[in-house]
């Protein structure tokens, strides 16, 4: 399937109905661009692949993903804006 799209002045293209229906492209949805020998490819990003990505952005930045402990949070948080709470 080709189509051809035009650049605004923004630099922005619409993706054809066609293309979206077919990949089931919704608003809102994720896409990563990229550049293969001198074409721009994109390429849409579904449910776990968004996960699994973050995962690699985490391991690649962070270190690995963190373990959070939500409760502990809550209550720094009481204390630096209340002073009060007490455990």
């Amino acid at each position: 399937m080709v189509s051809e799209v035009l650049v605004t002045r923004k630099y922005q293209v619409t993706i054809p109905k066609e293309i979206r229906e077919k990949l089931k492209i919704k608003v809102g949805d994720r896409l990563l661009i990229r550049i293969e020998e001198g074409k721009i490819v994109l390429e849409p990003i579904k449910g776990r692949e968004a996960l699994a990505r973050l995962s690699s952005i985490a391991s690649k930045y962070l270190g690995g993903p963190k373990e959070i402990d939500a409760v502990k949070l809550v209550e720094e948080s009481l204390r630096r804006k209340t002073g009060i709470y007490r455990y």
